[in-house]
């Protein structure tokens, strides 16, 4: 499915591969994020770090009648506050969404699905 955007000059399809993308993208700017996780672990056989093009694996976007819901599956690193780091990725999410592609956010559900400890470089 897709977002529909309508306006004076016809209308605007915004694929949910664009959506995780996005989500996938200011998720991960976060400080304190190490990456993002696959929401199906056992069936997408991935207990790694999603790269850029697997977030999708990551981000479930619903449509709802005035917006959509987004549902972020994120790994966040050992020492931070993890309430912190959601509320964080909850603001930016839904941020980039309504100033990049105008699509309303009703809801941003932040799942960790694991805590990381990075090695000292």
């Amino acid at each position: 499915m897709a977002v529909k955007i309508k306006t004076k000059y016809g209308t605007i399809d915004i694929s949910n591969n664009v959506i995780a993308t996005v989500v996938g993208g200011a998720a991960t700017d976060i400080y304190g994020i190490v990456g993002m996780a696959s929401r199906n672990q056992i069936r997408d056989n991935l207990n790694d770090i999603l790269n850029r093009e697997n977030y999708a694996r990551g981000v479930v976007v619903r449509q709802a009648d005035n917006g959509v819901t987004i549902e972020v599956n994120i790994i966040v690193g050992y020492g931070t506050k993890i309430s912190e780091v959601c509320r964080n990725v909850q603001e930016k999410v839904k941020y980039n969404l309504e100033t990049m592609l105008g699509v309303t956010t009703n809801e941003v559900t932040v799942i960790v699905q694991g805590v990381r400890v990075l090695a000292n470089d």
